[in-house]
């Protein structure tokens, strides 16, 4: 916890502040090196308001009247939350090209807001070293993972003997330290066995899990809280692991009917959480991880949709949940690629159908400027592949990219440019070829789809 003596100056400053007594909210800041015009705060999924960086790169929210409770303000792309209640004035500094780390809250309301950041920024810290913890045994592990937890808690009991928090910003700080920690014991089990091939789930102490007895399911406050999001992720997996039947197939801990083993999911968060929000968010990601990752056939998918759609019909994300299974319904073995239009260097328009027409073996890979990193592997790919495969035409599709900036890349890329399309469309890309992960390339023969969920690195 390397800013703590900067916290805890922040805290002292805050001390001199007078009582919050405005029902008003003003959240002010100043970006450095900003990579939009705008700061856009939320609320979930809700936009609030937004606001326009000025000649200075500052902006400001005067908000008349909030729900007090927890918010993420974005400024693209990155996003992080911030605690809001009546009367807060706040302000915030940060440099985008260390985006985290260099964030600081300052002024009525800094104390929660300063101590969620410290404890995200730990936990992003301490990564590396519960990673080599997992190969612990039970015991060991279990008083490390204590150890890292008590320091936060130290820091909180500091901050609370000062008397700065209320009864629910006390909450959530605790929360964030509980959960975050919870979470690495949920995963234990599994992450030993995969470092260690050491079978232990069944042999952890009696209360290795005692936090499970105290475990909330209904608390609003805490929906949007990212430790306690993620640890409700782990804890619905371990427990339907755990607690699934012999129809999972699991075998050496690896589960081999996936279709039972994410409706076993949705069932357990059916019974268990009893908040609309969280539950209908724990349902979307169930339903994303299992469409998007699983790869399924079109009979396991439908069932497994029939399956969301009786315990949850009326989620808020139906329509995105729809939206992603019909994408993958019409991108399934032996059907025709969808009729998408994107563009060629000389500006003609023509249809990805079109466009594998013309060839036997159609392999079309995705790229984008705004990660160059993958642009220059997937280039240095492609090569080797039209050394390797050259049955087959390797057509790039471009995504995200100003159309100036893409054929200034296409110039100097070495790569063949009458097989290189740009789509200025990228949310109807998205749902017609349900582009994840980016590595992602479809295989097609003639115009019918091989496989529409390859892997440019993987799959050949």
């Amino acid at each position: 916890m390397n800013r703590k003596l900067l916290y805890l100056f922040f805290a002292f400053l805050g001390s001199c502040a007078a009582e919050k007594s405005s029902p008003s909210v003003f959240f002010s800041g100043e970006i450095v090196n900003p990579t939009s015009d705008y700061i856009v705060l939320l609320k979930g999924d809700v936009v609030i308001d937004s606001a326009e960086l000025d000649d200075d790169n500052r902006f400001s929210f005067s908000l008349d009247s909030i729900t007090e409770g927890l918010y993420h303000f974005n400024h693209d792309p990155e996003l992080q939350y911030v605690y809001l209640e009546k009367g807060d004035s706040l302000v915030v500094r940060l440099n985008t090209s260390d985006f985290d780390e260099s964030l600081v809250f300052s002024g009525d309301g800094e104390e929660l807001n300063n101590f969620l950041l410290e404890v995200f920024l730990a936990h992003e810290d301490e990564a590396s070293s519960v990673r080599s913890m997992y190969r612990l045994n039970p015991v060991d592990f279990e008083r490390n993972i204590d150890s890292l937890k008590q320091l936060k808690l130290e820091i909180l009991n500091d901050i609370v003997t000062e008397g700065k928090l209320s009864k629910k910003e006390l909450k959530i700080a605790s929360a964030s330290v509980d959960y975050n920690y919870n979470t690495y014991k949920e995963e234990y089990p599994f992450k030993h066995k995969r470092l260690t091939g050491e079978k232990i789930l069944d042999d952890l102490p009696a209360n290795f899990y005692d936090y499970r007895k105290d475990l909330i399911f209904d608390d609003k406050d805490l929906t949007y809280l990212r430790p306690y999001y993620n640890f409700m992720i782990n804890h619905i997996g371990n427990m339907s692991y755990m607690t699934c039947s012999h129809a999972c197939a699991i075998k050496n801990n690896v589960v081999r009917n996936q279709l039972h083993f994410n409706k076993h999911k949705l069932h357990i968060i059916d019974s268990l959480v009893q908040e609309k929000e969280l539950k209908d968010n724990l349902f979307r990601y169930v339903a994303f991880d299992y469409l998007l990752k699983v790869h399924d056939s079109e009979k396991n998918n439908e069932e497994f949709i029939a399956g969301f759609r009786e315990l949850s019909n009326n989620n808020k994300h139906m329509g995105e949940i729809d939206a992603l299974y019909e994408g993958i319904k019409n991108i399934q073995p032996k059907k025709e690629i969808p009729n998408v239009a994107v563009t060629s260097i000389t500006g003609d328009t023509m249809t990805l159908k079109q466009i594998a027409a013309k060839n036997n073996k159609t392999v079309f890979y995705f790229w984008s400027a705004t990660d160059r990193m993958h642009f220059e592997n997937i280039k240095r790919r492609i090569e080797q592949l039209s050394s390797k495969k050259p049955e087959y035409s390797y057509v790039g599709i471009n995504i995200k990219t100003s159309e100036t900036n893409w054929k200034a890349m296409l110039e100097i890329s070495g790569l063949d440019q009458t097989n290189q399309y740009r789509s200025s469309d990228f949310e109807e890309l998205t749902k017609s070829l349900v582009i994840y992960p980016l590595n992602k390339c479809i295989i097609t023969d003639d115009k019918v789809i091989v496989d529409a969920f390859a892997n440019v690195y993987t799959s050949f």
